[in-house]
């Protein structure tokens, strides 16, 4: 009966310090750490990176940048975002790379938008 009591003391002393250790890491290294858990689930977020970006936030921001007037530093800036997700997923990074790349690249296209979106939509001067 001691040892299952010493365990069970053993084992509440280890939670209270991982708790701890979690307290006072930063949102960043705790972002960075399970970025690297995932590796499991590589192949998941491959797919869910390349298509999310390919096909939604890359069409998107640049339809706004087409509206806006066609910037060609916010057109590169998009098509750049889009770049540093492509060659990171397809040199076959790990987790702890690619996630923190797409949620950059998430980040740099809502910038984008926002600056567009400052800057004045015009349908009319788009050529559309």
């Amino acid at each position: 009966m001691q040892t299952i009591i010493q365990q069970e003391a053993v084992y509440n002393a280890e939670n209270t310090a991982d708790r701890t250790m979690n307290a006072r890491t930063g949102i960043v290294s705790r972002f960075l750490h399970w970025s690297a858990k995932q590796e499991r689930n590589r192949f998941g977020w491959l797919a869910l990176i390349l298509t999310s970006h390919g096909c939604v936030l890359t069409p998107l921001t640049l339809f706004a940048v087409i509206l806006s007037g066609s910037s060609l530093a916010l057109f590169i800036a998009a098509v750049g975002a889009m770049g540093l997700v492509l060659v990171t997923n397809l040199a076959a990074m790990p987790t702890r790379v690619t996630i923190p790349a797409f949620f950059l690249s998430i980040v740099i296209d809502v910038a984008i938008v926002v600056i567009c979106a400052i800057s004045g939509f015009n349908v009319a001067g788009a050529g559309l």
